[in-house]
């Protein structure tokens, strides 16, 4: 690295906590997300694991275990690696600047989102990171999620209460991304009048 960059401290927001490789990397977990096939899946993976072993021995960072080091498809992994970089929880960076723990103080119901909801959502996505405070404060939470993969119970012991998909029926995912905003303004709206009705 340059040595006018010698003394800049590098911090990754990251929004995953995902290691480089293995059963909870990049590859395993966010490829078929991205639409890499089987086959890529595990050709990705073991480029990464490759990768990894390459860092160890020619520089001797380990970065098997890194959390964050999956974030970006590994971009987490190269810039602690290659400039020292913090790697962070991307969530709490934001909450911290924005204050939102100051603005939960008198409310009753906090509402998030994410385009998809899964079990790789405990790994450091926005909505388990708003609803973790959230039940730090007993607040319940609602969660508008475009679609919803296999949660396990951990998203709901996370803090979320409740959730709801962004369509009520089958849709195009062109079609959702096009026709987000009413889409969203419907979700919340049904979502609301369930509350209401409880």
């Amino acid at each position: 690295m340059s040595k006018k960059f010698k003394n800049v401290e590098v911090i990754v927001a990251c929004d995953v906590t995902n290691p480089l490789y293995g059963k909870f990397g990049a590859s395993r977990v966010f490829g078929p997300q991205k639409g890499a096939l089987p086959w890529m899946v595990k050709a990705l993976d073991k480029a990464l694991t490759k990768y990894a072993k390459i860092i160890k021995r020619d520089l001797g960072i380990d970065v098997t275990k890194l959390k964050g080091g999956g974030a970006a498809g590994g971009i987490g992994a190269g810039l602690f690696t290659f400039t020292g970089a913090k790697l962070q929880k991307g969530i709490k960076i934001i909450m911290d600047i924005s204050e939102v723990e100051k603005k939960l103080k008198n409310t009753n119901l906090v509402i998030t989102g994410e385009g998809q909801l899964d079990s790789q959502s405990i790994f450091g996505k926005v909505p388990v990171g708003v609803a973790n405070l959230a039940k730090k404060h007993k607040i319940p939470v609602l969660c508008i999620a475009g679609s919803i993969g296999d949660i396990n119970e951990d998203v709901y012991k996370a803090g979320i209460s409740s959730i709801i998909t962004l369509v009520n029926g089958p849709v195009t995912l062109d079609y959702a991304m096009k026709h987000a905003s009413p889409l969203l303004t419907s979700a919340t709206e049904r979502a609301i009048k369930g509350i209401i009705n409880i």
